[in-house]
């Protein structure tokens, strides 16, 4: 097959590979926001002091680190499945869905993530800024809100956006339970052509083309982020 009959049939399955670009892009868009926000009070709970607080967040974050996204998949997707109860709960019209059971996995295993960088960031704020806070008078939800968590944002960004990228790339097993994401759209076009070189090839710089649209948008914030505080100064 001639480079320009293989162009011919990537333009005629483009909009197919366009429709699974953008369900990779909103599961991993879904999924980072929520675990961001699923994750604050769990890297608050890790920063404790007091270690009855910190055990069930370590709990929750040693197992989704400490087991691959594809096992927690099927265990969301075929396990919860097998309970009487789950079926007859409100909750299974969704569960029976492979975009919500990929979209939950995704949130709670990059939750984990989300919640050791934060608890790093946190602990990475200088002691001295949280206490100049206290000498002026604030309380520690006042210097959490105002001091800490700002600051803390700032420290783990980076991390952050690694962490983004790094969902984007572990996305790719969602195809394992029928998802027509980038890597599903391309399995069945394979199927369909067995051009498998040509195809994996083109998922491969669609990876790329996102990566590299996230790492400019990180770059962006962490430069407006520094310049902001460079204005408060």
């Amino acid at each position: 097959m001639s480079w320009l009959e293989r162009w011919e049939l990537v333009v005629r399955w483009w909009p197919q590979l366009w429709s699974g670009a953008l369900m990779t892009l909103e599961l991993v868009g879904l999924a980072v926001v929520l675990g961001l926000i699923l994750a604050i009070p769990l890297g608050l709970a890790r920063a404790s002091r007091h270690w009855y607080v910190r055990v069930l967040p370590y709990s929750y974050i040693f197992f989704f680190r400490g087991t691959p996204l594809l096992l927690q998949l099927f265990l969301v997707y075929y396990g919860l499945s097998q309970f009487e109860a789950v079926r007859q709960s409100i909750f299974w019209p969704y569960l029976r869905e492979p975009y919500w059971c990929a979209l939950i996995t995704m949130t709670l295993h990059t939750t984990a993530y989300i919640a050791e960088i934060l608890r790093g960031a946190i602990q990475a704020v200088p002691p001295g800024e949280v206490e100049a806070a206290r000498a002026l008078g604030m309380s520690r939800r006042q210097a959490l809100q105002y001091i800490i968590l700002p600051r803390a944002i700032r420290i783990g960004l980076p991390a952050y956006g690694n962490e983004v990228i790094l969902m984007l790339k572990a996305s790719a097993v969602v195809y394992m339970i029928t998802l027509m994401d980038i890597m599903g759209t391309v399995q069945t076009i394979n199927s369909r052509t067995y051009q498998y070189e040509l195809f994996y090839l083109v998922a491969g710089l669609m990876y790329l083309v996102i990566t590299l649209a996230f790492t400019q948008v990180f770059k962006l914030i962490e430069r407006w982020l520094k310049v902001d505080a460079s204005r408060r100064r």
